[in-house]
């Protein structure tokens, strides 16, 4: 399983269109993911102190747009998802708070 940490206005979204989507798909070309060990870290990084964030748990043989892992500045390798995420592999989500 791979994980996505996303602000709750755009999640609610996929329940009309079938597909989750954030801006990072447009301004970067992909959706930032990461695995299981990677959440907590990335969340300490960059979602301290935001509110009505929920962790996605996203299966990846079950996405439609293309998975890669690629080196981030840390070195780490991290799950991306070049295109948007279809609801049905998207198999859980949960509060989270940094």
């Amino acid at each position: 399983m791979i994980f996505h940490i996303a602000q709750r206005a755009d999640f609610d979204k996929v329940a009309t269109t079938g597909f989750y989507t954030v801006e990072s798909l447009i301004l970067e070309g992909f959706i930032h993911c990461s695995l299981k060990s990677q959440v907590y870290p990335t969340g300490g990084r960059y979602f301290v102190g935001k509110r009505d964030l929920l962790l996605l748990t996203i299966d990846p043989e079950k996405l439609i747009a293309p998975l890669r892992y690629e080196e981030a500045t840390n070195h780490e390798l991290f799950p991306h998802i070049y295109g948007t995420i279809n609801a049905d592999a998207i198999i859980n989500y949960e509060k989270i708070y940094f």
